[in-house]
């Protein structure tokens, strides 16, 4: 695996590149950098060439100065794909990476082979995201938007690993895939200068659009007309599986089933299974 460092868009991105064969584009999400798909970039090299960037904000790649939302980082990848003579690709995504690839599909949409998700947010959750039984799971996308929070949540290796930590261990449904010593690498990524705020910066970009979603006057877009194949996981407690029920309002060719046995990230719980969904609707 080799990193590479790319000029796009008038930045410069952190970009882990694999394999050979047809490209697929790997996009994180929050509190993720490139190094979160490793393992299924080890299990599907012999067949793709890989492509995990770490987005504006994140890793290593350059800091935006304000926020930073879905249709910014859009625009970042489409001009990496330009500066990687990368015509077409296939995309696979979750979470702040899913929302980038609903901005990327509807902007470029024959720039993509298909789309594939893990959970992530989409228009049909509605009302839903801000119902009472989740508030006690989004308060972090308010507390994301304080201008304190990286400051306080960078004030120590501790403050950063109980932070980070907590994030990680209760969105997973296998604990295990973030065990000490995977949990201190994404400690030392967030702990770089800029890094906390880089990824805070998505929340800020982000909050008029998911009120909106909420409160029902976010505009009505037509549905993606793209292949899509959509591993929602089973035991998420931020993006609950019912929330499946409308993902046909935004994709026209959808194949959607549960991913069981995982939580927020399927491609850490359960590297074996992601590879082998990717690789089957890919390949």
């Amino acid at each position: 695996m080799d990193l590479l460092t790319i000029e796009a868009n008038g930045a410069s991105f952190n970009v882990a590149v694999a394999g050979k064969g047809r490209p697929l584009l790997l996009l994180h999400g929050w509190p993720e950098f490139w190094w979160c798909w490793a393992e299924v970039m080890d299990r599907l090299q012999d067949d793709f060439q890989l492509i995990a960037p770490d987005l504006r904000g994140f890793g290593d790649s350059d800091k935006p100065e304000g926020p930073w939302g879905a249709a910014d980082h859009a625009a970042d990848m489409l001009a990496l794909m330009d500066a990687m003579d990368l015509p077409k690709v296939g995309v696979v995504g979750h979470d702040v990476g899913g929302a980038v690839m609903q901005s990327m599909a509807r902007a470029a949409p024959d720039r993509f082979a298909g789309l594939f998700f893990f959970g992530f947010v989409h228009p049909g959750i509605g009302a839903r995201m801000g119902m009472p039984d989740r508030l006690s799971e989004i308060w972090y996308q308010s507390f994301n938007q304080m201008d304190f929070a990286p400051g306080l949540i960078g004030r120590s290796r501790e403050a950063c690993r109980l932070y980070v930590g907590h994030i990680l261990r209760h969105w997973a449904h296998v604990k295990e895939a973030f065990a000490d010593e995977v949990l201190d690498r994404y400690v030392e990524n967030f702990l770089k200068p800029g890094n906390l705020a880089g990824g805070f910066a998505w929340y800020r970009a982000a909050h008029a659009g998911r009120i909106a979603m909420m409160d029902g006057t976010a505009p009505k877009l037509p549905p993606i007309q793209l292949p899509t194949r959509i591993r929602w996981p089973a035991h998420d407690p931020i993006f609950p599986a019912a929330w499946i029920d409308t993902l046909g309002e935004t994709f026209s060719q959808l194949d959607v089933r549960l991913f069981e046995g995982v939580g927020h990230f399927p491609h850490r719980e359960d590297p074996d299974t992601a590879a082998a969904e990717i690789d089957a609707f890919f390949g």
